[in-house]
Formats: C-alpha cells, structure tokens, sequence
C-alpha cells in the first residue's frame, strides 16, 4: 500500500470511535445487482443558448424526489462555452420517475467567484435528506461545498464562518463526486480527488460528520485491486453507495463513454469496502456514474448514456 494511503487508513481508525468494534468479515455473500430490464433515457443534451458547444457532454449527476413530489435531475454539463473549467449544472423535470425523456428546465446553477469557487468548476451534484431540508453537495473543482433547499427545488449557498460555501478539501487535488449517506446519527461523504504526480493508485475517501458542519480527517475505504488494473489514476470516481438488508454497496467507476465499466463492492462494514484487495467485490456493470434509486418498493439504477449525450434509467434486482 502506498504510504499516503496507509498513514490516512490508520489516521482514520483513530478518529472514528466505534470502526473498532467493526466485525471481522468473510467472503462476501451479498445478493448482486443486475440490470433487469431494457434502459430508457430521461434527459438528453440540454440547449445551453449563448452557453451552447458542440463539444459539450452530460456527465456527473442527482435524481431526487422533490417536496411536491415531482422528481429533479441536475448534471454536470462538461465542455460548455461557460469558461473556466467549462463546466456548469442544468436540470430537468418529471412528474414519474418512470416518464421518458424529462421537461428540459435550463441551466440551474454557475460557478460564483464571489464564493470562492472556481469558474466552470461545478462537478458530481449529489441531494439528500436531513433536518427537514434537502441539501446538495458538489465540488467547486478545489473543494466539496454544499446548497440547502426547503422545497427540493431552489437551492441556496450554504455560508461557513468565512461565507464561503466549502465544507472541506483535500487530501489531494481537484475533491469531487461527494456523495452522502446517513448511518445511524452519521452522515457519511463518500469522494474522491486526483492523485499527486508519479501516483500509481486512486482511491475513494470518506469523511464523517454529526451535523455537517465540522467533518472528521479523510481515510480511505477503497483503492487498487482488479479495478486498478491496468493502472488507472481516474479508477476511483463517481463512488455511490448504497445500504439494504444490512450490506453496505459501493458503486466505483472506473471508464466512461462505450466501454464504460464500474466495479461493485459489498460489505458489512460502510467504513471498509476494499484497499488492495478485492476481498468484497462483487463484479461489474458496464454502466458509467450510476446512482441507486429505491422508489415505492422497486430498486432502479440511473446512468449516462454510452456516448455521453444524456443519461438513462432501468429497473435493479439483486439476485443471490
């Protein structure tokens, strides 16, 4: 193991009261997610107007029910004429979370110098519930920041001390495609960032916090094996996990566009899915940045088009 990510692993076990009690595990046996049915696309290549560019792509995104019941979807548009880092957010609208091809409602938010984020820089939105709010996490291209919402439709800044938006960065650069889940009292951030030059190894990390505001020190919860091979620094993005019947899954992409591949992990333990091992993998999907969607009782599985020029939907089952 590289010595940065062994020095932030056994940091972590300090911090985190009860990782100790965690249980020693065995091969998992979890039941493995498997598209069940065919796709069905729910937003395409947005019309920027002035922000228009034929190079741009749908990417890194969130589908959440709003307070109205109607279902929200914000990208990252990537390769805009916005500048900067080109990169922007556009949403789109259903009144069922099965409709086809969604209500196009423009772009939804920019990069705001004034917060301290960078220009074009809005990457990887992901909305959860807490506190009787709907918050949105996301990363500035330097740090993960966070909008809070009483409808699940306008979404504000959150201001820290400084008035900045940020809830932290590091430990390397570029902190990006946060996502969140509560476990007990805990909310758990998972994300990931780019390597330092002459890495050999990328890696998911999670922070951890009561009341998302103060946030513990990064370790890391998976990194190297079979998804790290060949060697591939961009292995560990767009990490999704999700909890049922008491296994943690992670969801860890490793290649987007046409031959797009994300390796799936199980565990009992949502602070452990793997480092140099594959201890808990499951196997892969040939999807890219999916998110697990559990809806009235049926699981669902969203994900970019293979040529990155909208994003579809199909239905999940777990099979033994």
């Amino acid at each position: 193991m590289p010595s940065m990510l062994r020095r932030l692993l056994h940091s972590a076990f300090a911090f985190v009261p009860f990782l100790a009690a965690a249980a020693a595990q065995t091969a998992p046996r979890a039941p493995i997610p498997t598209i069940a049915s065919s796709w069905w696309q729910i937003a395409g290549n947005p019309n920027l107007g002035p922000l228009q560019n034929p190079l741009q792509e749908p990417v890194d995104f969130a589908i959440w029910q709003a307070a109205d019941g109607t279902w929200q979807l914000w990208s990252c548009i990537r390769h805009t004429s916005v500048g900067g880092a080109t990169r922007l957010f556009h949403r789109w609208q259903a009144n069922q979370l099965t409709d086809t091809n969604w209500t196009p409602l423009g772009v939804a938010l920019l990069a705001d110098p004034a917060f301290g984020e960078i220009p074009g820089g809005l990457q990887a939105p992901h909305v959860f519930r807490a506190n009787g709010y709907f918050y949105m996490i996301y990363g500035d291209f330097l740090r993960i920041c966070m909008l809070r919402s009483t409808d699940g439709k306008n979404f504000t800044r959150m201001k820290n001390e400084i008035g900045q938006p940020n809830l932290f960065d590091g430990p390397w650069i570029n902190v990006r495609d946060p996502m969140v889940l509560r476990v007990g009292a805990l909310h758990l951030c998972y994300y990931t960032s780019s390597p330092p030059a002459g890495a050999t190894q990328a890696a998911v990390f999670l922070r951890t916090s009561f009341d998302l505001k103060e946030w513990s020190q990064p370790m890391v919860v998976s990194a190297g094996g079979a998804a790290s091979v060949p060697i591939n620094l961009f292995d560990a993005e767009c990490p999704f996990v999700v909890e049922r019947n008491g296994w943690y899954y992670l969801f860890r992409n490793q290649t987007y566009g046409a031959n797009a591949q994300n390796t799936q992990y199980a565990s009992k333990n949502p602070f452990d899915f793997g480092v140099d091992d594959d201890k808990y993998r499951l196997g892969t999907l040939p999807v890219a940045a999916p998110e697990i969607v559990l809806h009235q009782g049926h699981w669902y599985i969203a994900a970019l088009n293979p040529m990155l020029d909208g994003i579809r939907l199909a239905r999940l089952n777990w099979v033994p």
